[in-house]
């Protein structure tokens, strides 16, 4: 087994999120950061010991000696730097949302099979135990005929009008916020719980601060900010959402997102209903999952490959007793990735991560929210 060069660009939180990531993957050698923010660049390099750092992504992509990079840039870049990455032939691995639009994410995904090479997206919550649990017991029939699926993500970190990020920019972050940002976890966690994809979609989307105050200071995501007022800007995109959805099979669901929700941190919660039981994961308790009965006492499972079934097993890295979560959930799916490649089988239809042309239906699923906010009716996904 070769030793996997990577470089990540983008040092912000996420990216540094990445790179204790991968280091925790064996085979693998970080060579170099980007962030268009020298000092920044300069600075995770020194923080995490690496070798490289660059302001210019362009500089890197003239290395022969780089296998991998990851994409952690604000998205309005994904797009422009996935496709240089690509055309370079290196793989790569983006985060979410994958771009801005699906007609960037189509070409995307007809770059990556031109080109051949592995394209990942980074949407890591059904790498969870859990939620890999979840999909074993769906799919084994354990739970019976799927019946209803519910989910939210509720935070608040924009509950107030002196809250501001570049995600509320649209030319940085999208028309959409909220549903894109984190209405696509839910998307992309119950249709791989479920096994289907959402086919339909009727959404009603509120902005709760149509103006929000641009403040002196601010840490960054999730901190918040201090100082005098610099601009009043206008706001376009959602603060919150509540999506009905239906499946391919006719199954119905319904989602509430909201960045508003006082008191909610990272508060992602999945219930799905059967016949014979049911199943519910709340991302804030990770390593548990709740298991509900008509006619005998509910459950509540523990992580642990010994009371796991099948495929998840493997997840279950740690005994009994000794959780796993967030930040192990994003290794899984970089680890899945990164065997692809090993093993050269990227180009293979279905893998255990996100591909390209998966998060490609979930920017054609924000979209269809998008339409079916100004129609106020059903709406279809674009096939």
């Amino acid at each position: 087994m070769k030793t996997l060069k990577v470089a990540v660009i983008g040092t912000g939180f996420i990216g540094k999120q990445h790179i204790e990531a991968i280091r925790r993957i064996p085979g693998t050698e970080i060579v170099a950061v980007i962030d268009n923010n020298e000092k920044m660049a300069r600075s995770v390099a020194e923080q995490f010991f690496i070798s490289r750092y660059y302001k210019d992504y362009k500089e890197l992509l003239a290395n022969t000696d780089v296998d991998v990079i990851h994409n952690c840039t604000p998205s309005a870049m994904h797009y422009p730097i996935s496709k240089e990455v690509i055309k370079s032939g290196k793989h790569v691995y983006c985060e979410k949302p994958l771009t801005l639009n699906s007609t960037e994410s189509e070409e995307l995904v007809k770059l990556a099979k031109e080109y051949k090479v592995a394209a990942g997206a980074n949407f890591n919550y059904r790498q969870n135990a859990m939620v890999q649990e979840m999909n074993q017991r769906v799919m084994n029939g354990s739970i019976g005929r799927l019946l209803t699926v519910y989910g939210e993500y509720m935070q608040d970190w924009m509950l107030f009008d002196t809250d501001y990020d570049w995600r509320l920019d649209p030319k940085l972050g999208g028309e959409s916020r909220a549903i894109a940002d984190i209405g696509s976890h839910c998307f992309d966690t119950i249709q791989f719980i479920c096994g289907k994809r959402i086919t339909s979609v009727y959404a009603n989307l509120t902005t709760v601060h149509t103006v929000r105050k641009k403040m002196e200071k601010t840490d960054g995501t999730f901190s918040a900010a201090t100082g005098k007022v610099l601009e009043e800007i206008p706001i376009r995109s959602e603060d919150m959402a509540y999506i009905m959805v239906k499946f391919e099979d006719g199954m119905q669901g319904l989602f509430h997102v909201s960045q508003v929700a006082a008191g909610k941190k990272n508060a992602f919660k999945i219930n799905v209903c059967g016949a014979a039981s049911s199943l519910e994961w709340n991302q804030e308790r990770p390593d548990k999952l709740w298991i509900g009965h008509r006619d005998s006492g509910n459950e509540e499972l523990y992580v642990g490959a010994q009371y796991m079934t099948g495929e998840a097993k493997k997840y279950a890295t740690l005994p009994n007793g000794h959780p796993v979560g967030w930040a192990d959930a994003l290794r899984n799916g970089i680890h899945n990735f990164y065997d692809s490649i090993q093993n050269n089988n990227y180009i293979n239809q279905n893998q255990n991560y996100v591909t390209f042309e998966d998060a490609n239906y979930i920017m054609k699923i924000v979209e269809a929210c998008l339409r079916s906010n100004q129609s106020q009716k059903w709406e279809d996904v674009l096939q």
